[in-house]
């Protein structure tokens, strides 16, 4: 994914979860995905299909129990 490309969906991600602070970055030796960040922690993994001449993206997030424990 070219630099362009991710700061156009990091905008997008940024507006529709409200989170300034979320991070689209480019994903070490892979070039159809790219990690997402907010402040630095490592929340998913945003993939880009392209198929059909669609292009779209998705965003897988892993939700471990532990994350759902209250303080």
């Amino acid at each position: 994914m070219e630099k362009t490309e991710l700061a156009k969906v990091q905008k997008f991600m940024r507006a529709t979860l409200q989170s300034p602070s979320l991070e689209v970055r480019v994903r070490p030796r892979k070039d159809d995905s790219a990690e997402v960040y907010v402040e630095d922690e490592f929340v998913g993994v945003l993939f880009r299909d392209e198929e059909d001449g669609d292009l779209s993206y998705n965003f897988s997030m892993a939700i471990l129990e532990f994350d759902l424990e209250e303080d």
